[in-house]
């Protein structure tokens, strides 16, 4: 006899404020598990859904604002709707246009903004973020020199682009080396290093103080030629609505396990979401939190428990993925496992403990990602041949480099090896093939050479067994 609850305990309206991709997950996802219900989606963008993760792959050519479009839903969807106010005790939202929704669930998906500094002598039209399609286009648009401000993941991801686009591209990052929350120290310099032989101007160690007739000047007494100014120096949860609307807010808006806030009725997740005292920032854990959420909401018991933090750099050309926790690697008590090659721009470090890794850095050794994320999600013991592991190659017997079929390909639509082989074996034999029967690759995109590496190694494996067969 099924225990299973019944669907839609959620009977009625659900509301959505924000129209991202955690917001469009949440909404997939809610119709997926049978909520037949009104869903309503507020976006404060004048223009669909879109998939922010991949917006330096816009910004260095490589895919169209088109391309990373999320595909319409089956919900009422409000473009230039900028919520001003939530009256919880009515159950209900108005906008600033003067329109009110009513609600049965309100979602926050209000994500996160930029945090831009004030250098003295910079216009506002000489300063942009990187948060929307609109940054991308007034890049584009514009020419001369450029400085980016912030070496964290996506100052590096936005210098890289930019440079593919034929601009001159300096770096500047405040912090000792690139990275610091993902890298150590020598993975960020030797980082750095490969940045420099590509063609950017990577300064460490040292913040913008002043711009002056198209020329930024430094802490350190240097300048560095910018008409245009990239500010990639952090982003802060989007709180304001839930502050007006009296939920709990500390530096997010604060969930439980099942993204409730201090209103049982009101839920948040993506970007603005704290949980457990953390706000990661991921579209991994955005989309895991929006698969709990439309569980919660139709009746199942469902718990977020956070998700595996696995960063990996879009940057052509960089092969780099920082798994688990970079404190691991300066651990007193791990194992630490460390291979070093700077001529080639190679660099890998794992921290283990138990045998198990807690921290990982690697840096031109895309083979190993796959294999080394599942192994720190899986929470399974390394291989006796590590060096086999990083390198791709077949380890000893019985080391788990081959990844079993249940194992996550692509962490941000949640598709297995063994979805990818049906699909290729259905036909689906290129990456942008497989892309459009699974959805893989068209999340944040970190996993484009690992499915491209199991397309080929299928291939292969055919060609094989008919060489064999005659």
């Amino acid at each position: 006899m099924s225990t299973a609850l019944p669907l839609n305990r959620v009977a009625g309206r659900v509301v959505v404020v924000g129209n991202g991709p955690a917001a469009h997950r949440l909404v997939e996802r809610l119709r997926a598990q049978g909520h037949d219900g009104p869903i309503t989606v507020l976006g404060a963008e004048g223009r669909g859904a879109y998939n922010r993760v991949l917006l330096s792959s816009v910004l260095d050519g490589s895919l169209s604002a088109a391309a990373v479009s999320l595909p319409g839903l089956d919900a009422e969807v409000h473009q230039d709707a900028v919520v001003t106010d939530v009256d919880r005790a009515q159950r209900s939202v108005r906008t600033a246009g003067g329109r009110e929704f009513g609600y049965d669930a309100l979602v926050l998906a209000t994500g996160s903004r930029p945090l831009v500094p004030e250098i003295l002598g910079l216009g506002a039209d000489q300063l942009t973020a990187l948060r929307t399609l609109a940054d991308c286009a007034r890049l584009e648009t514009t020419r001369g020199p450029v400085a980016v401000l912030g070496g964290g993941m996506l100052g590096v991801e936005s210098a890289r682009a930019l440079l593919t686009r034929g601009r001159q591209v300096t770096l500047v990052h405040r912090e000792p080396h690139l990275m610091e929350r993902q890298l150590d120290e020598a993975g960020g310099r030797i980082l750095a290093e490969r940045l420099r032989a590509l063609g950017v101007d990577v300064r460490t160690g040292v913040k913008a103080t002043a711009h002056r007739s198209g020329t930024l000047l430094l802490g350190d007494g240097s300048e560095v030629p910018a008409e245009l100014v990239v500010a990639c120096t952090g982003v802060w949860p989007e709180v304001a609505l839930a502050q007006r609307a009296g939920v709990s807010v500390n530096r997010g808006v604060v969930v439980d396990d099942q993204l409730r806030t201090s209103d049982p009725h009101v839920h948040a997740i993506g970007d603005c979401a704290e949980h457990r005292g953390a706000t990661p920032g991921l579209v991994a854990s955005a989309w895991e939190q929006a698969e709990v959420l439309a569980a919660h909401l139709t009746g199942r018991d469902a718990t977020y428990c956070g998700t595996p933090v696995v960063s990996r750099l879009q940057a052509r050309g960089i092969d780099l993925a920082s798994v688990g926790s970079v404190r691991a690697l300066s651990s007193a008590d791990a194992e630490i496992v460390t291979l070093s090659d700077p001529a080639r721009g190679r660099y890998a470090k794992l921290a283990l403990h138990s045998g198990r890794i807690s921290g990982a850095v690697l840096l031109g050794f895309p083979a190993a990602i796959a294999a080394i994320s599942q192994l720190h999600d899986r929470d399974l013991p390394m291989p006796a041949d590590r060096l086999s592991l990083l390198l791709g190659t077949p380890a000893v017997p019985g080391a788990p480099v081959e990844l079993p079929e249940d194992a996550v390909l692509c962490r941000c639509n949640n598709v297995t090896k063994k979805s990818l082989i049906s699909a290729w074996h259905a036909g689906a034999r290129s990456v942008a093939e497989l892309a459009r029967a699974t959805r893989a690759t068209t999340g944040c995109g970190g996993c484009v050479d690992d499915v491209g590496r199991l397309s080929s190694s299928l291939a292969d494996r055919i060609e094989s067994e008919r060489e064999g067969a005659a």
